[in-house]
């Protein structure tokens, strides 16, 4: 069977260079040299956004690479490369067709911890781009939103391609295969300093693989009013899993210019994949092979919250806990979970929660409830919404805009065989509160006769 051309995409701050050992490995295993296509895009601008580099990529495809409007192709990325690919491909419906196999490496599906640090001027002296001229230390502000923890960008790839109405990934020859490769190893020395637990140094091992699930939680909804639709809901999962593929003891550096000898072989036998079949047969030699890479690590699951109103406005003043409750109503907090929480700057109605499974023991928890707390910080408007431990009603106004709700997901564990608690993936959750006028009578009311 004739091989695809091959596309590899590297990450921020890097070049096509990057990929120089790669090449030799793909011309070994019988690539034409000419049909192998190392782009290049600017990421240290400020005025560039990830989606400005995925169309510019789209023109490079056949301006500069020579592929035809529909020629199918392989693509490699590595890092910030994912959002690329992934911005590329949910633009339009048709470039599904095109792409053939996608391989990530260390790829920044859900963003990088170290992205917000890489605004500062710090980040700037260290990353920012060093030739005099109109971007002189810029560090790609744009493209850096895009690569934080929780951002709207990630947010919306995922319920493009993750979680649309139509399978983006697999399980026909309509779709990509894709496969997904982290390091086990960090960074030394002064490095470690800024560095994030069970990280390859870069992004998290819970937020590369491609396999997230979506759970609303709805407390709009009144569950004594016939006919209300459940409260509790998971999205539907049309793609074939994109598990981690553990690689030990590369970082987020050295698994590219530094591969070894597994993770190429890999990665060669994974191009050859054609079927469904085909795709689970790979995976499951994978992870027989590398499946003592993690087998002494903690296990991690990374939660993006956004809380929204009836109106699908954002909620920028909030908080989870989860907890558990005994019979007689004694509370216990799972304390790891809100332990290690990011905010979205841009749009804090996204949170970023990184949850140590291991500490947790989701095994151990007879029960699980969420506490959600909103506040509007006025007198005049409040959050509200249908979920108590004490009653199930929505709650009386208060005057100074806060409102708090419990919501009993113990049901999650078993519905559809999705669990809560999964380690090494992301979990979307959706937190969907009403936005009514405060107080319902009396002075200060935001409209009267």
């Amino acid at each position: 069977m004739p091989k695809n051309p091959v596309v590899l995409i590297h990450g921020y701050s890097d070049s096509a260079r990057a990929f120089d050992v790669w090449r030799p490995m793909l011309e070994s295993r019988g690539y034409d040299v000419t049909a192998i296509h190392a782009c290049n895009y600017r990421s240290l601008t400020n005025e560039v956004t990830i989606r400005d580099i995925a169309e510019g990529f789209d023109r490079a495809l056949s301006l500069r690479a020579g592929l035809s409007g529909d020629e199918p192709f392989d693509a490699i990325v590595h890092s910030t490369g994912m959002l690329v690919i992934r911005a590329w491909l949910t633009a339009y419906a048709g470039r599904r067709n095109r792409l053939r196999h996608l391989i990530g490496l260390a790829p920044a599906t859900f963003g990088s911890p170290l992205a917000h640090k890489g605004r500062s001027w710090l980040g700037a002296l260290f990353k920012g781009s060093k030739h005099p001229g109109p971007d002189f230390l810029e560090a790609g502000d744009r493209i850096l939103d895009g690569l934080d923890l929780g951002t709207r960008l990630t947010w919306d790839l995922a319920h493009a391609d993750m979680l649309g109405d139509e399978p983006f990934y697999g399980p026909t020859k309509r779709t990509p295969y894709v496969f997904v490769f982290c390091g086990t190893g960090t960074y030394s020395g002064l490095k470690k300093i800024v560095l994030d637990e069970a990280t390859d140094g870069a992004v998290r091992w819970s937020g590369c693989a491609l396999n997230t699930r979506k759970i609303v939680l709805d407390l709009t909804q009144d569950p004594m009013r016939p006919g209300t639709e459940k409260r509790i809901t998971i999205a539907p999962w049309k793609n074939l899993d994109a598990a981690l593929i553990p690689v030990e003891g590369k970082n987020h550096s050295t698994i590219l210019r530094n591969p070894g000898v597994e993770l190429p072989e890999l990665v060669m036998s994974a191009l050859e994949v054609n079927s469904a079949a085909d795709y689970s047969d790979w995976y499951s030699r994978a992870l027989k092979r590398t499946r003592e890479a993690l087998e002494n690590a903690d296990e991690w699951q990374q939660f993006v919250v956004r809380a929204i109103d009836e109106r699908g406005d954002g909620i920028d003043d909030y908080n989870v806990q989860l907890f558990t409750r005994t019979g007689r109503g004694r509370e216990s907090a799972v304390s790891p979970f809100d332990m290690r929480v990011h905010t979205y700057r841009a749009d804090p109605s996204l949170r970023c929660f990184h949850v140590n499974l291991t500490k947790v023991a989701p095994g151990k928890l007879e029960n699980l409830w969420i506490r959600v707390m909103a506040s509007s910080g006025s007198q005049l408007v409040g959050y509200q919404g249908y979920g108590s431990g004490r009653s199930d009603g929505p709650g009386d106004p208060v005057d100074d805009g806060k409102w708090t709700a419990e919501l009993d997901i113990s049901s999650l564990a078993d519905d559809r065989g999705v669990q809560f608690f999964h380690p090494f993936t992301t979990t979307l959750i959706e937190v969907r509160l009403n936005r009514e006028p405060l107080p319902l009578s009396g002075a200060n009311q935001v409209c009267w006769f």
